[in-house]
């Protein structure tokens, strides 16, 4: 329920059209790349493995960032002030870690084995001809990217009801039709020149906003000041608990396990070209982090009370200080702005969730016998793909949690699953098959435990010991097994 002191935002016919100036542009690029991606699962899955170094770096920058930064992340700055900038230090320097070491092991490993998924890579990986460490992967995968994606049209629910004076469902509906659309059409090529626009716009949006906002104002002085007689600790960097600040730093632990961060760098047309990716996308990281969490600063010295807020809530603050400070094409180009986020990550999600059920659990599970034809392959990616856009619609709808939270939660989960088990099958020759079920198994549970404790989510962000557990669980039957192993055989 809205406080009677907020104000509900109405965009103009003019943010409205430079809004849809976006919208077919990306419905644009879906339909000129919809012949290239239906040629097969390679294509419609992975770009064919020739994306280009800087498609690649700003794609895997912008589909792991989501609203969790836009909308989530700018609330949490408005919430804790400078100490939210934690949140963004442990991904940025985890993701240029994964850009130079993780990224060309990956591509090269992947291509040898011939690998288009995650899943994929692990069968191959270990020779598991029983198919458990696909199927497993391809569950954790499946629960995880649903709430990703529902958390996305929630976001997308909440810039149309904060933009556009639409309500939150009529919000939801439009995002998933836009994202539906375009996904189906064009596959990875589209979703992935629709991110090397959407990168720009990002941080012509992170920029803009934040600097004629503290123009307005009357300067970083000024914004400061206030921030700080409003509340010291709203301008103390070290202003947080011990646990707040490892789980903050802790985020970055989910980049190497979530899938569709993984693809991109399995995309690109040669591992060498990893190292200019891993400059561009650090930067491109580094900016938009900066600009989200200006926005939240000097939001909070605006608007001192989230009463002041639509609907009273913290992840309104970006639309709403947008339709205040800016003239309405711009603010239409903010507006745009927030469904590129949106957009960016969703759509990568549907191309790994739809991938895992296809690729993974169709064409080699359950018809691991039979040759299936690649274009009726993507045909049933396209019809997997609308399945799951309705059940993130449900799940979006009903829905309760702060997208950040919600974001966090899925980050998580994906990150502790896969995360350490992949860094140890890449770079650990000890790892086997048992171990890394262990861990996969492990990290989930670990992470749905944790969070569904209250005393134990409150200690520290999940991710972090649903990945420490998920590694030494690996690493330790690992060990045991082979152990065992050559013990039997000697």
């Amino acid at each position: 329920m809205e406080s009677p002191t907020s104000v509900q935002v109405h965009a103009d016919s003019t943010a409205l059209l430079a809004f849809l100036a976006y919208l077919i542009f990306i419905i644009a690029v879906g339909l000129a790349s919809a012949r290239f991606s239906s040629k097969g699962l390679n294509e419609f899955f992975l770009g064919g493995r020739k994306m280009n170094r800087f498609v690649v770096a700003l794609s895997a920058v912008v589909s792991g960032r989501s609203a969790w930064l836009l909308i989530g992340f700018t609330g949490l700055a408005y919430a804790r002030g400078v100490s939210a900038l934690w949140a963004a230090v442990g991904y940025i320097f985890v993701e240029l870690l994964l850009f130079l070491y993780l990224a060309p092991v990956l591509r090269k490993e992947t291509e040898n084995s011939d690998s288009l998924t995650i899943p994929d890579y692990f069968e191959a990986r270990f020779k598991d001809r029983s198919g458990l460490l696909r199927l497993v992967s391809v569950v954790i995968i499946f629960i995880f990217m649903l709430a990703y994606v529902a958390a996305q049209f929630k976001a997308g629910g909440k810039a149309f009801a904060s933009g556009f004076g639409l309500s939150e469902t009529e919000g939801l509906l439009i995002t998933a039709g836009i994202v539906l659309l375009y996904t189906l059409l064009g596959g990875f090529l589209a979703v992935s020149i629709t991110d090397l626009f959407q990168a720009f716009l990002m941080v012509f949006a992170l920029l803009l906003l934040p600097l004629i906002a503290v123009h307005h104002f009357g300067g970083a002085g000024e914004v400061m000041a206030a921030l700080r007689d409003l509340d010291p600790a709203l301008v103390d960097p070290g202003a947080l608990s011990f646990g707040v600040l490892i789980g903050f730093l802790g985020i970055g632990l989910g980049s190497p396990g979530n899938p569709h961060i993984l693809v991109r760098y399995m995309s690109i047309r040669e591992a060498r070209q990893l190292r200019t990716s891993a400059i561009v996308g650090t930067a491109w990281n580094i900016i938009m982090a900066a600009g989200a969490l200006l926005i939240g600063l000097v939001g909070r010295a605006i608007y001192t009370d989230s009463s002041l807020l639509p609907g009273a809530d913290r992840e309104n603050l970006f639309p709403h200080l947008a339709y205040a400070q800016l003239p309405p094409v711009l603010f239409g180009l903010i507006i745009a702005a927030i469904f590129a986020a949106i957009m960016s990550t969703a759509d990568s999600q549907l191309l790994v969730a739809s991938s895992s059920l296809v690729r993974d659990l169709y064409q080699k599970v359950l018809c691991r016998s039979r040759d299936i034809d690649n274009r009726r392959l993507v045909f049933l990616s396209r019809m997997v793909i609308l399945g799951l856009v309705g059940l993130a619609l449900v799940l979006g709808a009903l829905a309760e949690e702060w997208i950040f939270w919600l974001v966090l939660f899925a980050w998580a989960g994906l990150g502790a699953a896969l995360g350490p088990t992949l860094i140890l099958s890449l770079f650990w020759s000890g790892a086997n098959r048992r171990g890394v079920l262990a861990g996969m198994v492990t990290g989930t549970v670990t992470v749905i435990v944790w969070k569904s404790v209250p005393a134990l989510s409150a200690m520290i962000y999940e991710l972090v010991p649903g990945f420490a557990f998920a590694a030494l669980m690996t690493v330790g039957v690992s060990w045991v097994t082979k152990k065992r192993d050559q013990e039997l055989h000697s």
